[in-house]
């Protein structure tokens, strides 16, 4: 699904294919050498009910993805696929070419970690210890807790801005900072690729920035693989380098934010009047609800707009 500047005002700066590869194309490319993971003829069920239906996925190696859509159109479901978290009724979730349940459970958490929604941390556990937790992929019975493992709680403390609240206790902490505790175990834990579920769920608009840089941090400056469920369409622009779009359990569209973040793919996908502009601070595509009681807004200034429903 391509998008279309036809009806761009008149004056305003047209985005050009040399200013689109400028903003995206330092981002889109795939890393040599990251993991590839993908599925092919999913079907996603629980008990008798059908949630996905023979789907295909690819995720970009390397690079930050934003899985996007109403609510029940099977977004989490298809992450706890991803993560083998929920077995497929039929299909196949592949990391590096090898079924995902055909992979040692070990050496797959070597590989992969899921930040589910919610996370309940027991009482009283610190930040360090729950951070700590990250790294028992890395040990067995006769290797236990090494240097390694303690520089890598480190890294993943200092990562996450949460070595100053290392001993308090995470039920203690904001929302935020328990937040960015679960991903600094996720850090700790070492996998070249991470799946977040609805990271920025319950966190005020400071907190969820924050969580998103972060998670971009950790895309730019270790090369890993993020795959998130987002509900928010602006900030799905703005983080990820490939977005996939879902409705009722169907892909209808996947790519680059500016190719997929059309005013009809809004529509189509939450039932929802929109505007798709540039973002003033970005670049990237700017989701402009319409709402019934804002149809119409004499004498306001419009944005540079790239398609425009309604």
């Amino acid at each position: 699904m391509s998008s279309t500047y036809e009806d761009r005002p008149q004056g305003a700066e047209p985005r050009t294919p040399s200013r689109e590869r400028q903003a995206y194309g330092h981002r889109v490319r795939p890393r040599e050498g990251a993991p590839e993971l993908g599925a092919r003829g999913l079907r996603l069920a629980y008990d008798d009910r059908i949630v996905v239906e023979d789907l295909d996925v690819a995720v970009p190696p390397g690079r930050v993805t934003a899985i996007v859509g109403a609510n029940a159109c099977g977004k989490s479901t298809l992450l706890r696929a991803l993560a083998r978290l929920l077995k497929p009724r039929a299909g196949a979730v592949h990391l590096d070419g090898r079924s995902v349940h055909s992979i040692p459970t070990r050496e797959l958490a070597q590989c992969l970690g899921i930040l589910p929604q919610s996370p309940v941390a027991p009482e009283g556990l610190t930040v360090v210890d729950l951070v700590g937790r990250g790294r028992s992929p890395h040990q067995t019975w006769w290797r236990q807790w090494s240097s390694g493992d303690e520089q890598a709680v480190d890294d993943a403390l200092r990562a996450t801005s949460m070595t100053d609240l290392a001993h308090r206790a995470v039920d203690e902490l904001s929302g935020g900072q328990r937040q960015r505790a679960w991903i600094a175990m996720a850090v700790a834990q070492g996998t070249p690729v991470l799946l977040l579920d609805e990271p920025t769920t319950y966190l005020d608009l400071a907190h969820q920035i924050d969580v998103l840089d972060l998670v971009t941090d950790l895309n730019r400056h270790q090369g890993r693989t993020v795959v998130m469920v987002l509900h928010d369409l602006n900030h799905a622009c703005r983080y990820a380098d490939h977005i996939i779009a879902m409705k009722a359990g169907r892909i209808v569209g996947e790519g680059p934010p500016a190719e997929v973040v059309t005013a009809a793919m809004v529509e189509e996908v939450f039932g929802l009047r929109c505007v798709v502009g540039d973002d003033p601070v970005s670049g990237t595509p700017m989701v402009i609800p319409v709402g019934r009681h804002h149809s119409s807004q004499p004498g306001s200034v419009e944005a540079p707009v790239r398609d425009a429903v309604g």
